[in-house]
């Protein structure tokens, strides 16, 4: 049988979640290593890489181009929008959301002290927390982000990316999701595949789990409403009643400085009128002005 070839890009994180997904599939799997704009230029910050895509559009042009059948995403790097002849074809069983301090807990930081992030999502979140600290940009892989809470006060990384890479060790703090509202996606897998190709169409529903759909789609749905390369401070978090199949859902979004923010909160049976629908919310109680000072230059760090 010819083996399923499994687009992933080549970082210990990225390869752990191919392998993960190819273990599950049942089938011989072979991974294409794809080189992303994001994993070739570290010195640039994300914002300046253009945010959301940076490190899944040469991974999905290896799908689009008949160079690989599958393509394994975190699903927090993929814009809200996939690209035409693409379709996500399984969201596995997600991990966890958190977000994690390395290095000092929140409450053992000195006032002036940096915490380093690339995400201006936990930046405005700890800036309404702490205000009184510093903060910096931080780009590079897990063991490159641990290794880096020695010179600053703390680091953020995903919860889940440190539980996958065996690195739990190194976490000072974690944050529940209602202290710190996570990233669209943050601890789930993407699996896309061309959207013409029903075998392997068939084969990923064995591996979907349908909670999942139904949270990181709303999620997805909120983000879409926003704009899906929204470059403000944004987070989404569903979770599901798996007896009644119902969604609740929370989001925010704030200014880059942290002097502004919005929450919303709601629930609903249809992930994606759930997450249009708290995506115009959030924009009526205020996010439209933020957007469009965005658009002005206004808010930008």
């Amino acid at each position: 049988m010819t083996p399923i070839r499994i687009a992933t890009r080549g970082s210990e994180l990225a390869l752990w979640q191919a392998r993960f997904v190819a273990s599950k599939l049942g089938r011989k799997t072979e991974l294409v290593i794809v080189s992303t704009r994001g994993d070739r230029d570290q010195g640039s910050s994300l914002d300046q890489l253009g945010g959301q895509g940076v490190f899944v559009k040469e991974v999905q042009a290896a799908l689009l181009d008949g160079r690989a059948d599958l393509a394994v995403h975190s699903a927090k790097d993929l814009p809200a929008i996939s690209p035409e002849g693409l379709a996500i074809g399984a969201f596995p069983k997600r991990g966890d959301v958190r977000d994690a301090l390395v290095g000092k807990a929140l409450g053992e930081l000195r006032s002036g002290e940096i915490i380093a992030t690339g995400s201006l999502r936990r930046r405005a979140q700890l800036k309404s927390m702490r205000p009184d600290l510093a903060f910096t940009s931080l780009r590079g892989n897990i063991a490159t982000r641990v290794a880096m809470a020695q010179r600053y006060g703390a680091v953020v990384v995903a919860y889940a990316a440190l539980e996958r890479l065996g690195r739990l060790d190194a976490i000072a703090q974690v944050f529940e999701p209602e202290e710190m509202i996570p990233q669209v996606g943050q601890g789930a897998l993407a699996v896309e595949c061309r959207s013409s190709d029903d075998d392997l169409q068939a084969c990923l529903a064995v591996i979907d789990d349908p909670n999942t759909r139904l949270a990181v789609e709303s999620e997805r749905s909120f983000l879409e409403r926003l704009g899906s390369g929204c470059s403000l401070p944004v987070g989404a978090y569903a979770t599901v009643d798996p007896g009644v199949k119902r969604i609740d859902l929370i989001a925010f979004i704030g200014s880059p400085n942290a002097s502004f923010g919005i929450q919303v909160e709601g629930s609903g049976f249809d992930p994606h009128e759930l997450g249009a629908r708290l995506g115009l919310e959030l924009l009526d109680k205020g996010g439209l002005k933020l957007l469009d000072q965005l658009d002005e230059g206004g808010n930008h760090e």
